[in-house]
Protein backbone atom coordinates (compact mmCIF):
# COMPACT_ATOMS: atom_id res chain seq x y z
CA UNK A 1 0.00 0.00 0.00
CA UNK A 2 1.33 3.45 -0.91
CA UNK A 3 1.55 6.10 1.76
CA UNK A 4 -0.97 8.23 -0.14
CA UNK A 5 -3.52 5.39 0.02
CA UNK A 6 -2.76 4.88 3.70
CA UNK A 7 -3.14 8.57 4.49
CA UNK A 8 -6.42 8.90 2.61
CA UNK A 9 -7.70 5.89 4.54
CA UNK A 10 -6.63 7.52 7.82
CA UNK A 11 -8.54 10.67 6.90
CA UNK A 12 -11.65 8.62 6.15
CA UNK A 13 -11.34 6.77 9.46
CA UNK A 14 -11.20 10.10 11.32
CA UNK A 15 -13.84 11.93 9.31
CA UNK A 16 -15.48 13.36 12.45
CA UNK A 17 -12.33 15.35 13.17
CA UNK A 18 -12.46 17.10 9.79
CA UNK A 19 -16.16 17.62 9.06
CA UNK A 20 -17.08 21.30 9.36
CA UNK A 21 -13.47 22.36 10.00
CA UNK A 22 -11.29 24.85 8.17
CA UNK A 23 -8.32 22.83 6.91
CA UNK A 24 -5.22 24.27 5.25
CA UNK A 25 -3.57 21.74 2.92
CA UNK A 26 0.03 22.75 2.24
CA UNK A 27 1.76 21.63 0.13
CA UNK A 28 -1.34 20.46 -1.71
CA UNK A 29 0.48 18.72 -4.56
CA UNK A 30 -1.86 17.03 -7.04
CA UNK A 31 -4.92 17.78 -4.89
CA UNK A 32 -5.78 14.23 -3.82
CA UNK A 33 -5.80 15.05 -0.10
CA UNK A 34 -7.73 18.29 -0.65
CA UNK A 35 -10.40 16.38 -2.54
CA UNK A 36 -10.74 13.78 0.24
CA UNK A 37 -10.99 16.51 2.87
CA UNK A 38 -13.69 18.32 0.91
CA UNK A 39 -15.66 15.10 0.55
CA UNK A 40 -15.42 14.66 4.32
CA UNK A 41 -17.14 18.01 4.82
CA UNK A 42 -14.13 20.22 5.53
CA UNK A 43 -13.64 23.73 4.18
CA UNK A 44 -10.33 23.20 2.40
CA UNK A 45 -7.77 25.89 1.62
CA UNK A 46 -5.16 24.34 -0.71
CA UNK A 47 -1.80 26.05 -1.33
CA UNK A 48 1.31 24.96 -3.19
CA UNK A 49 4.48 26.40 -4.67
CA UNK A 50 3.39 24.89 -8.02
CA UNK A 51 -0.42 25.18 -8.19
CA UNK A 52 -0.36 24.35 -11.92
CA UNK A 53 -0.02 20.68 -10.98
CA UNK A 54 -3.12 20.74 -8.76
CA UNK A 55 -6.01 18.63 -10.09
CA UNK A 56 -8.58 18.88 -7.30
CA UNK A 57 -11.78 19.42 -9.29
CA UNK A 58 -13.97 22.15 -7.86
CA UNK A 59 -11.15 23.48 -5.65
CA UNK A 60 -8.80 26.38 -6.25
CA UNK A 61 -5.18 25.95 -5.25
CA UNK A 62 -3.38 29.24 -4.66
CA UNK A 63 0.33 29.74 -5.05
CA UNK A 64 2.25 30.06 -1.78
CA UNK A 65 5.89 29.90 -0.77
CA UNK A 66 6.39 29.03 2.89
CA UNK A 67 9.43 31.33 2.93
CA UNK A 68 7.07 34.26 2.31
CA UNK A 69 4.31 33.00 4.60
CA UNK A 70 0.85 31.66 3.78
CA UNK A 71 -1.95 34.06 2.72
CA UNK A 72 -4.14 33.02 5.65
CA UNK A 73 -5.28 35.27 8.55
CA UNK A 74 -4.01 34.70 12.06
CA UNK A 75 -5.80 31.96 14.05
CA UNK A 76 -8.02 31.09 11.06
CA UNK A 77 -7.57 27.34 10.56
CA UNK A 78 -8.69 24.45 12.74
CA UNK A 79 -6.24 22.02 11.13
CA UNK A 80 -3.11 22.25 8.98
CA UNK A 81 -2.06 19.27 6.87
CA UNK A 82 1.63 19.27 5.93
CA UNK A 83 2.06 16.02 4.07
CA UNK A 84 5.56 15.19 2.82
CA UNK A 85 6.48 18.86 2.84
CA UNK A 86 8.80 19.84 5.67
CA UNK A 87 11.75 17.90 4.25
CA UNK A 88 11.71 20.39 1.35
CA UNK A 89 11.72 23.55 3.51
CA UNK A 90 15.05 25.28 4.02
CA UNK A 91 13.81 27.13 7.13
CA UNK A 92 11.83 24.55 9.06
CA UNK A 93 11.64 26.59 12.27
CA UNK A 94 10.02 29.46 10.38
CA UNK A 95 7.61 27.09 8.64
CA UNK A 96 6.42 25.67 11.95
CA UNK A 97 5.95 29.18 13.36
CA UNK A 98 3.86 30.04 10.31
CA UNK A 99 1.66 26.98 10.84
CA UNK A 100 1.27 28.05 14.46
CA UNK A 101 0.27 31.57 13.39
CA UNK A 102 -2.60 30.45 11.17
CA UNK A 103 -3.96 27.84 13.60
CA UNK A 104 -6.60 28.55 16.20
CA UNK A 105 -5.70 27.89 19.86
CA UNK A 106 -5.72 24.13 20.36
CA UNK A 107 -5.57 23.61 16.59
CA UNK A 108 -4.05 20.52 15.02
CA UNK A 109 -0.99 20.22 12.79
CA UNK A 110 -0.85 16.86 11.00
CA UNK A 111 2.66 16.41 9.64
CA UNK A 112 4.20 13.53 7.71
CA UNK A 113 7.74 13.18 6.40
CA UNK A 114 10.11 10.36 5.43
CA UNK A 115 11.39 8.85 8.68
CA UNK A 116 15.01 9.90 9.07
CA UNK A 117 15.03 8.36 12.55
CA UNK A 118 14.49 4.74 11.56
CA UNK A 119 17.42 2.34 11.72
CA UNK A 120 17.80 1.98 7.97
CA UNK A 121 18.12 5.76 7.57
CA UNK A 122 20.62 5.95 10.44
CA UNK A 123 22.75 3.19 8.93
CA UNK A 124 22.59 4.84 5.50
CA UNK A 125 23.74 8.14 6.98
CA UNK A 126 26.61 6.38 8.78
CA UNK A 127 27.79 4.61 5.63
CA UNK A 128 27.28 7.29 2.99
CA UNK A 129 25.52 10.35 4.48
CA UNK A 130 22.65 9.37 2.21
CA UNK A 131 18.94 8.83 2.66
CA UNK A 132 19.18 5.34 1.23
CA UNK A 133 22.59 3.67 1.02
CA UNK A 134 23.19 1.85 -2.26
CA UNK A 135 20.11 3.36 -3.90
CA UNK A 136 20.58 7.10 -3.62
CA UNK A 137 23.55 9.43 -3.68
CA UNK A 138 23.95 11.95 -0.86
CA UNK A 139 22.15 15.28 -1.47
CA UNK A 140 23.59 17.04 -4.50
CA UNK A 141 22.64 19.70 -7.04
CA UNK A 142 21.78 17.14 -9.75
CA UNK A 143 19.39 14.86 -7.87
CA UNK A 144 18.15 17.13 -5.09
CA UNK A 145 16.60 19.97 -7.11
CA UNK A 146 13.17 19.18 -8.52
CA UNK A 147 10.91 20.88 -11.05
CA UNK A 148 13.51 23.26 -12.40
CA UNK A 149 12.59 22.87 -16.08
CA UNK A 150 13.59 25.95 -18.14
CA UNK A 151 10.70 28.36 -18.55
CA UNK A 152 8.50 26.64 -15.96
CA UNK A 153 9.54 28.67 -12.96
CA UNK A 154 12.46 30.55 -11.47
CA UNK A 155 11.84 28.88 -8.11
CA UNK A 156 14.12 26.14 -6.83
CA UNK A 157 12.17 23.27 -5.33
CA UNK A 158 14.46 21.27 -3.09
CA UNK A 159 14.21 17.50 -2.95
CA UNK A 160 15.02 15.65 0.27
CA UNK A 161 17.77 18.09 1.21
CA UNK A 162 16.31 18.91 4.61
CA UNK A 163 15.27 15.50 5.94
CA UNK A 164 14.49 15.74 9.63
CA UNK A 165 14.41 13.21 12.45
CA UNK A 166 11.93 12.99 15.28
CA UNK A 167 14.10 14.75 17.88
CA UNK A 168 14.84 17.84 15.81
CA UNK A 169 11.23 17.93 14.65
CA UNK A 170 10.05 17.75 18.26
CA UNK A 171 12.24 20.57 19.54
CA UNK A 172 11.49 22.88 16.59
CA UNK A 173 7.79 22.22 17.11
CA UNK A 174 8.10 22.98 20.84
CA UNK A 175 9.84 26.26 20.05
CA UNK A 176 6.99 27.06 17.66
CA UNK A 177 4.33 26.54 20.35
CA UNK A 178 3.32 22.92 19.65
CA UNK A 179 3.32 19.72 21.64
CA UNK A 180 3.24 16.17 20.29
CA UNK A 181 -0.29 14.82 20.63
CA UNK A 182 0.28 11.48 18.89
CA UNK A 183 2.80 9.55 16.78
CA UNK A 184 1.02 7.31 14.28
CA UNK A 185 2.23 4.02 12.81
CA UNK A 186 2.27 3.64 9.05
CA UNK A 187 4.47 0.76 7.85
CA UNK A 188 7.53 -1.23 8.85
CA UNK A 189 10.75 -0.96 6.85
CA UNK A 190 12.09 -4.55 6.61
CA UNK A 191 15.74 -3.49 6.94
CA UNK A 192 14.97 -1.51 10.09
CA UNK A 193 13.01 -4.43 11.53
CA UNK A 194 15.96 -6.79 10.90
CA UNK A 195 18.38 -4.40 12.58
CA UNK A 196 16.17 -3.76 15.61
CA UNK A 197 16.94 -6.88 17.74
CA UNK A 198 20.70 -6.43 17.23
CA UNK A 199 20.88 -2.69 17.86
CA UNK A 200 18.08 -2.03 20.34
CA UNK A 201 19.98 -3.17 23.48
CA UNK A 202 22.82 -0.75 22.64
CA UNK A 203 20.37 2.06 21.83
CA UNK A 204 18.59 1.52 25.14
CA UNK A 205 21.84 1.41 27.11
CA UNK A 206 23.27 4.56 25.51
CA UNK A 207 20.06 6.55 25.91
CA UNK A 208 19.44 5.52 29.52
CA UNK A 209 23.02 6.48 30.38
CA UNK A 210 22.59 9.91 28.77
CA UNK A 211 19.24 10.39 30.51
CA UNK A 212 20.60 9.59 33.97
CA UNK A 213 23.72 11.71 33.45
CA UNK A 214 21.64 14.68 32.30
CA UNK A 215 19.39 14.45 35.36
CA UNK A 216 22.38 14.33 37.72
CA UNK A 217 24.07 17.32 36.13
CA UNK A 218 23.82 20.52 38.23
CA UNK A 219 21.25 22.89 36.78
CA UNK A 220 19.20 25.95 37.68
CA UNK A 221 16.20 24.38 35.93
CA UNK A 222 13.86 22.58 38.38
CA UNK A 223 14.40 18.82 38.56
CA UNK A 224 10.79 17.96 37.64
CA UNK A 225 10.95 20.15 34.54
CA UNK A 226 14.15 18.49 33.38
CA UNK A 227 12.75 15.04 34.17
CA UNK A 228 9.60 15.71 32.14
CA UNK A 229 11.47 16.99 29.09
CA UNK A 230 14.19 14.34 29.17
CA UNK A 231 11.66 11.53 29.59
CA UNK A 232 9.76 12.64 26.50
CA UNK A 233 13.00 12.75 24.53
CA UNK A 234 13.98 9.33 25.89
CA UNK A 235 10.61 7.76 25.00
CA UNK A 236 10.97 8.90 21.40
CA UNK A 237 14.51 7.54 21.13
CA UNK A 238 13.44 4.19 22.56
CA UNK A 239 10.20 3.88 20.57
CA UNK A 240 10.31 0.74 18.38
CA UNK A 241 7.67 2.39 16.22
CA UNK A 242 9.96 5.31 15.42
CA UNK A 243 12.94 2.99 14.89
CA UNK A 244 11.24 0.83 12.24
CA UNK A 245 8.52 2.96 10.62
CA UNK A 246 8.97 4.23 7.08
CA UNK A 247 7.22 7.54 7.71
CA UNK A 248 7.12 9.99 10.59
CA UNK A 249 3.42 10.67 11.04
CA UNK A 250 2.96 13.11 13.91
CA UNK A 251 -0.01 15.06 15.23
CA UNK A 252 0.90 18.31 16.97
CA UNK A 253 -1.43 20.42 19.10
CA UNK A 254 -1.02 24.19 19.27
CA UNK A 255 -0.40 24.95 22.95
CA UNK A 256 0.34 28.67 22.61
CA UNK A 257 1.20 31.36 20.10
CA UNK A 258 4.80 30.94 19.03
CA UNK A 259 5.56 34.54 20.02
CA UNK A 260 4.96 33.59 23.68
CA UNK A 261 7.22 30.55 23.77
CA UNK A 262 10.35 32.43 24.87
CA UNK A 263 8.54 33.65 28.01
CA UNK A 264 8.38 30.12 29.38
CA UNK A 265 11.83 28.86 28.42
CA UNK A 266 13.98 27.93 31.39
CA UNK A 267 17.13 26.98 29.52
CA UNK A 268 20.36 28.68 30.53
CA UNK A 269 23.82 28.52 29.01
CA UNK A 270 27.01 29.39 30.81
CA UNK A 271 28.33 31.27 27.78
CA UNK A 272 25.57 33.83 28.25
CA UNK A 273 25.78 34.06 32.04
CA UNK A 274 25.88 37.51 33.54
CA UNK A 275 29.33 38.54 34.76
CA UNK A 276 29.82 38.09 38.47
Amino acid sequence: MSFKTFFDGWLEAHRDRFAGKVVVDFPAGSGETSRVLRDLGATVLPFDLFPEFFKGEGLECRRADIADGLPVPDAHADIVICQEGIEHFSDQARALREFNRILKPGGLLVLTTPNYSNLRARLSYLLAESERFGGMMPPNELDSVWLSAPGLTREIYFGHVFLIGIQKLRVLARLAGFRIAAVRHESVKPTSALLLPFLYPWIALANWAAYRKSLRRPSDVPYETRRRVYREVLRLNLSPRVLVDGTLFVEFEKEMDWSRVAEGLESRHKSFAEPT
